[in-house]
């Protein structure tokens, strides 16, 4: 009961983080157009941002695979 309790909390807060890195973007830059500039360095919440989503996305797939072994 704990598992799919926990899945559903990560995977709303994994969710909100990817939203939050789409900032200024309009619907076509959604689906592949965009602005000409990449920009690589993140910085400030920007990267706080960044690694949230790399955490959130680790422990929603980790309890994933977890929950097919249980």
């Amino acid at each position: 009961m704990i598992l799919p309790t926990l899945q559903v909390i990560f995977a709303i807060l994994l969710i909100a983080a990817i939203l939050l890195q789409q900032k200024g973007t309009g619907l076509g830059a959604a689906f592949g157009g965009g602005g000409s500039m990449y920009k690589t360095k993140k910085r400030g919440s920007e990267k706080v941002i960044f690694i949230a989503t790399i955490i959130f996305s680790i422990i929603f797939f980790g309890l994933l695979i977890a929950d097919i072994f249980i």
